[in-house]
């Protein structure tokens, strides 16, 4: 019998994240699907809590519960390993118990760089700088260094920026901007950036359920990439706006900033480098494993994202 075409049964942990909230919808009608959530306060996923005897051969494990990268600097360096480490550990030893034989971690391309020069790959070596991705790369160091029996695989994925309904984060503060109509002063700034819409992750997450794929690494971002210019233009169009870029001096823009960061303001230098740097990833490797194309190029996920603000 081919175990594709029977019901499978998926433990999400993280399932109330908003990857989880935006996954559980997509997979449903297909899957049997249980949920775990976190909370800071508690002991998280105890081994008690889960029954691993349950989890038959047609069962998977998808490890999206994590602690995101705080912008703020109000987290502790303690809880990203707890959370994004130890945690991850807790659900890999489970699996490793059980007779299931898909894990799918949710790790993050921070896990291997917080600025790229070129383009990110699963080769690029690994040398992330905040707790955050130190944290998500020794999770995967853990994963891979344990030998898999009984046709087990595991697959890390490594997405870039994502964005989608009840996004939170960069994206939502420029679309803020551009809404109230606030000139975007960085005209003078040229770069790319890759960016992965969520029903393109979960595109690729239900092929890792459903295909024939190795185990490994692999990168998750859309096709193309698009420049934080086309960015806002795309916003202010969505919404029916002016668009407003000024070419502004990059060194008054970059002083300014430092004063904005000195008064707690939103838009201080780190928001700035966020906003302005190239970071392009390369998804080649799993394009290369996954059948099908992705369901939206760039633009057409993020005017998605864009209307759901409204």
């Amino acid at each position: 019998i081919n175990t594709l075409f029977i019901m499978k049964s998926v433990l999400i942990s993280g399932i109330t994240g908003f990857i989880g909230k935006n996954l559980k919808p997509y997979l449903s009608g297909k899957y049997n699907i249980q949920g775990t959530s976190r909370k800071v306060s508690d002991d998280y996923i105890s081994n008690d809590s889960i029954d691993v005897n349950s989890f038959n051969e047609n069962f998977a494990f998808i490890h999206l519960a994590g602690k995101a990268h705080d912008l703020k600097n109000e987290v502790g360096a303690d809880v990203y390993y707890e959370v994004n480490r130890d945690l991850t550990i807790k659900m890999f030893d489970l699996f490793l118990q059980s007779d299931c034989k898909i894990f799918i971690y949710l790790s993050s391309v921070k896990a291997v760089a917080d600025t790229i020069e070129g383009v990110l790959t699963e080769d690029t070596k690994a040398t992330p700088t905040t707790p955050y991705g130190k944290s998500k790369l020794q999770a995967e160091e853990y994963l891979l260094n344990k030998k898999l029996t009984d046709g087990k695989s595991i697959y890390i994925l490594r997405p870039c920026m994502v964005h989608g309904p009840e996004n939170k984060g960069n994206l939502n503060l420029l679309y803020k901007f551009v809404t109230l109509g606030i000139p975007y002063p960085l005209g003078k700034f040229e770069n790319q950036r890759s960016f992965a819409s969520i029903e393109n992750l979960c595109f690729i997450i239900n092929a890792c359920l459903e295909q024939t794929i190795k185990s490994g690494v692999y990168n998750v971002s859309d096709d193309e990439t698009i420049s934080t210019k086309e960015l806002v233009t795309l916003i202010a169009e969505t919404r029916h706006k002016k668009v407003r870029i000024y070419n502004v001096n990059k060194k008054i823009v970059r002083s300014v900033a430092k004063v904005c960061g000195f008064f707690k303001l939103p838009m201080d230098t780190h928001r700035l480098d966020k906003m302005v740097e190239n970071f392009v990833v390369s998804n080649e490797k799993i394009r290369k494993e996954v059948k099908g194309k992705l369901p939206l190029k760039t633009k057409e996920g993020l005017v998605k994202t864009i209307k759901s603000f409204q």
